[in-house]
């Protein structure tokens, strides 16, 4: 992400070493001073990071919100609120330092080689769908064979080109290879074949993605790509791509339900029905008519 935010110094932290890394940063952090720490993160882990920073000023979530003991590691809040979007309590912390934030707006070009690697898999005005079809957690992802019709129905519907997305593991590799095999049309697999930013490249020229609640959904939501988002394991409202939570298929408040025996409004804002199946609530048939709804508006624009 560097070459996307030249401006910007990244210091990054292995989660898989929480000992050592820690060790690590307090020597690279030695003899720094700051004047604000925006302590933006709910885990243990970020605060005992943010005890390595020397700031005056160490600003966190509110106290009904600092969750995992975070209002220990912080003198400063940001103004209370209940059941936002995560990017809307983000901004708090903006407002927190005197700055009213407008629409949020990104402005992340990919570089050179990025956007050619876009290019060469979206190299004219067709219409593209790009699925990325797994989660890090396993109960957010829908079935293959769901992912397979809806590919099927965008060709023989929309004439779309259809490319799949997502990272090396064993598990998105099966996966993309189960839908590609059950599709029964031309799919371009690119599982595990590209880079972060040549992911956000192909997200800016393609028409739509779908995909499970991921992190792929917002970088989407960066460049303008509507998102067809899988939602019932986790809350749209919550987590959902900021600009395309209207296109997202919303089963949550149905698995709160069905699987915790109470509505989605008296859960925890940040309670998640992770449990094996609950995407099976989510229909081809609810994807299809929003991808159609969406091509519809397309046309029309």
């Amino acid at each position: 992400m560097t070459a996307l935010l030249p401006e910007v110094e990244f210091i990054t932290f292995d989660k898989r070493s929480t000992t050592r890394e820690l060790a690590r940063l307090r020597r690279v952090l030695a003899g720094r001073r700051f004047d604000l720490l925006l302590h933006m993160q709910l885990s243990l882990r970020a605060s005992l990071v943010s005890t390595l920073v020397r700031a005056p000023v160490k600003l966190g979530f509110d106290r009904a919100r600092a969750h995992e003991l975070q209002w220990l590691f912080t003198n400063a809040r940001i103004a209370p609120a209940t059941r936002e979007h995560v990017l809307d309590s983000l901004l708090g912390f903006v407002r927190a330092v005197g700055v009213e934030p407008g629409a949020p707006a990104w402005h992340a070009r990919p570089p050179a080689p990025a956007r050619a690697y876009a290019e060469r898999l979206v190299p004219d005005e067709r219409p593209t769908l790009v699925i990325s079809p797994c989660s890090s957690h396993a109960a957010r992802n829908w079935r293959a064979e769901r992912y397979a019709a809806v590919a099927a129905h965008a060709d023989r519907v929309h004439g779309m080109r259809v490319i799949l997305s997502g990272g090396p593991s064993e598990t998105e590799r099966r996966m993309g290879a189960a839908i590609k095999a059950a599709a029964g049309t031309a799919v371009i697999d690119q599982i595990g074949q590209d880079t972060l930013p040549e992911l956000l490249a192909l997200l800016a020229r393609a028409t739509v993605l779908l995909s499970p609640d991921s992190g792929p959904v917002h970088m989407a939501n960066m460049v303008g790509c509507p998102v067809i988002g899988l939602y019932a394991a986790t809350n749209p409202a919550r987590v959902g791509p900021y600009d395309s939570r209207r296109w997202c298929i919303d089963r949550y408040d149905v698995a709160a339900r069905r699987i915790l025996g109470r509505p989605a409004a008296r859960l925890p804002w940040n309670r998640k029905v992770e449990r094996p199946g609950v995407m099976d609530l989510i229909e081809v048939g609810d994807v299809t008519e929003r991808l159609d709804a969406l091509m519809r508006e397309r046309d029309i624009r």
